[in-house]
């Protein structure tokens, strides 16, 4: 049987992920209150972001950036900084 989560995102129990995204508290967080619907909307989020900025895994100031946009989308039900192509009118 799937594992299911109060989804803080999308306000309903739903399936949960099956392990943590990355280590860390952070990741710990999303496992136990993200659902696999949400995470995957965040995932295609992240893409437009990493492709549109040209956002490189390397460099620290990106990686950080994503974390930030991240917990903005997935926690605080905030808008996220997307390129202008991608902003809602």
């Amino acid at each position: 049987m799937s594992r299911l989560v109060d989804c803080v995102k999308m306000g309903e129990k739903l399936e949960g992920l099956d392990f943590p995204p990355f280590p860390g508290e952070l990741g710990q967080k999303v496992f136990d209150s993200i659902s696999k619907e949400a995470w995957k909307q965040w995932l295609a989020q992240q893409t437009i972001l990493i492709n549109e900025y040209r956002l490189s895994s390397l460099d620290p100031k990106a990686r950080s950036f994503l974390m930030e946009e991240m917990q903005k989308f997935l926690f605080d039900d905030q808008d996220i900084d997307m390129p202008d192509e991608f902003k809602k009118v």
